[in-house]
């Protein structure tokens, strides 16, 4: 007998400030080593959440996890409201967009291509007729039009970041997990990434971004979570975690942290000979 594939249940509308992917007491562990390490955290509709923290604590980690790529050793993951592993595949893709660090492919596919990607979970659903608006949109928010008709792997590191983010964007998933979206681009592309985000969170949706840049974090995230060594070390508002002190401790070097001299969010310096 031939099993009848279950129809996709197509994700809520966002509500604004709802939560909409939580962790409890979450441990991932990698050869036996916990890489994460009992963190509890969860992201709302209509906000912007930054993971910073140093090399090695556990940042990419935990957003695979939230994803639903790595599967934790301890805890759980919610996503609106439901366990992750309610979910089907499709389903978990209606509801959420990851954005990786690495952007392969083996085949010659345009930069259109890559995007139009992201529509795939939508197929054969209503909105399966936004494909094409979905994907001009896209493209322009994340400024690729210009090399939409280019082999991906003929593109600079750069562009392929934007339109690796222009997938994400056209997949228009609820919930959007950002690994370092801003590594390979220049500071115009960097603050066009965090606008981009910032509309997202604006449009209802919930944004997870992990950033080394702490700057970038203070000026754009609504809350931000400091890792070290796999543990929470605080999560807040971007004045209360980004303290001299806690950033002095946690990255092992002397910081200073000012008051920016428009609008008052911190600005991060480390600390330098005179």
């Amino acid at each position: 007998m031939i099993a009848l594939r279950r129809r996709p249940r197509l994700p809520a509308p966002p509500e604004h400030g709802a939560v909409a992917l939580a962790a409890a007491a979450l441990t991932v562990e990698r050869a036996g080593r916990a890489v994460v390490d009992d963190v509890t955290l969860d992201v709302r509709h209509g906000e912007v959440l930054a993971l910073v923290g140093p090399n090695g604590a556990g940042k990419s980690t935990l957003l695979a996890a939230l994803c639903g790529d790595l599967r934790p050793a301890a805890g759980t993951i919610r996503v609106a409201s439901e366990p992750l592993d309610a979910f089907t595949p499709r389903e978990l893709a209606l509801r959420r967009s990851m954005l990786p660090q690495k952007h392969t492919l083996s085949f010659p596919f345009t930069a259109g291509d890559v995007v139009r990607m992201g529509r795939v979970p939508w197929a054969g659903t209503p909105l399966e007729d936004d494909d094409d608006h979905a994907v001009a949109t896209a493209l322009r928010d994340a400024d690729a039009v210009p090399f939409a008709d280019r082999p991906f792997t003929a593109l600079s590191g750069g562009e392929q970041a934007r339109v690796a983010l222009a997938r994400v964007l056209a997949q228009r998933a609820a919930t959007v997990l950002l690994d370092e979206p801003t590594a390979a681009l220049d500071i115009r592309h960097q603050e066009l990434v965090f606008g981009v985000a910032r509309r997202e969170a604006a449009r209802g949706h919930a944004v997870v971004v992990v950033v080394h840049d702490l700057d970038l974090a203070a000026a754009y995230a609504d809350r931000v979570a400091l890792l070290a060594e796999g543990r929470l070390a605080a999560c807040g508002p971007s004045a209360d975690v980004l303290t001299a002190d806690r950033l002095t401790e946690v990255y092992r070097h002397d910081i200073e942290v000012l008051p920016h001299p428009r609008t008052g969010r911190p600005l991060v310096l480390p600390r330098r000979g005179e």
